[in-house]
């Protein structure tokens, strides 16, 4: 074979072997997935960050063919569910939806992790915000965040809050409002919805709570909502003030969002970050009438954002002195 066709025939071999490595990551990507594909809430059910894992895990069912299956997998403050994915084999079958608590929180607030989920998971898509509402029960005799704001300034002896949790949102959401008015409150710690209850039946005065878990008993006129915790007003309650109007900067909401397993093919990232950017529009009204308010965008800049939310809690959970052993 002279020089000539040699090359010819190295220039047809590449094109070759080009064509067919272009058709095997197309095949890859096409084919994902082929499964059932597991997505762990480190929460129990019903609560927020189960019922958006539901409703966007359900859709990406419908519209890629294979079921997505909700694990819930409460315990420690979401660090339980949390490492079991961080564990998980990076193939794209086991995803974790997550709050900012178990991502962005609680390196500051536990003493031992044997993990960093800022380094072990990959962001997917920022699903939703969720702004906190500062709620009241009836009895608080104040009908605007600026008699509350009165009240807890001329009442700090007899104040106190619920929380859902050390180190919460909850909690910290409560703590940096009670710092910003210099009133030492007594806040009181419990396990999930059970603070709600307590606040319900009276026996506590105020909590900040996110939006989707009250919003029902506020249009039932069972809680007064005050103000939210967002330098925005919400979608799902534009009427009520934000904390920002009277104290400039605050900013304590929560938010939910997709992740993976460090690892994890990113044909799948992009092929789930695709989807479900498609499919948010389309929950936009009822995500909205239920509390939360749509987000989207890229891996990229959902990763940003986390890190950003790690550097300002770092900062109020040292002030508050909250810790977890």
């Amino acid at each position: 074979m002279d020089n000539l066709n040699r090359r010819t025939a190295l220039a047809a071999l590449s094109l070759a072997c080009l064509a067919a490595s272009s058709f095997t990551a197309s095949a890859q990507s096409n084919s994902y997935p082929t499964k059932p594909v597991k997505v762990v809430v480190a929460f129990t059910a019903g609560g927020t960050t189960d019922l958006l894992a539901r409703s966007i895990s359900q859709k990406l069912s419908e519209k890629l063919g294979q079921s997505f299956v909700i694990e819930n997998r409460p315990g420690g403050g979401g660090n339980i569910g949390t490492e079991s994915v961080v564990r998980a084999t990076p193939d794209g079958y086991t995803l974790i939806v997550n709050s900012v608590g178990p991502i962005s929180v609680n390196q500051s607030l536990y003493k031992k992790m044997s993990y960093d989920p800022l380094k072990d998971l990959v962001p997917v898509i920022q699903i939703a915000d969720v702004p906190n509402v500062l709620v009241v029960h009836p009895s608080l005799p104040v009908k605007s965040f600026d008699e509350f704001l009165t009240y807890a300034k001329t009442n700090p002896q007899n104040f106190n809050y619920g929380s859902t949790g050390i180190g919460t949102s909850s909690h910290l959401s409560s703590f940096m409002l009670m710092q910003q008015l210099d009133v030492e409150a007594l806040h009181v710690p419990y396990k999930g919805a059970n603070a709600l209850n307590d606040l319900l039946a009276g026996r506590l005065q105020f909590m900040f709570a996110t939006i989707p878990s009250v919003i029902a008993h506020i249009q039932a006129g069972k809680l007064k909502a005050m103000a939210v915790s967002s330098l925005s007003p919400s979608r799902s309650l534009p009427s009520i003030p934000t904390v920002s109007s009277k104290i400039p900067n605050f900013e304590a909401g929560s938010w939910f969002g997709f992740f993976a397993p460090k690892g994890t093919p990113q044909h799948v990232i992009d092929l789930l970050n695709k989807e479900v950017n498609a499919l948010l529009p389309q929950l936009s009204e009822q995500m909205i009438r239920e509390g939360a308010d749509p987000v989207g965008g890229t891996p990229e800049n959902f990763g940003q954002f986390t890190q950003r939310e790690y550097v300002k809690w770092k900062k109020i959970v040292a002030a508050s002195g909250a810790q977890v052993e």
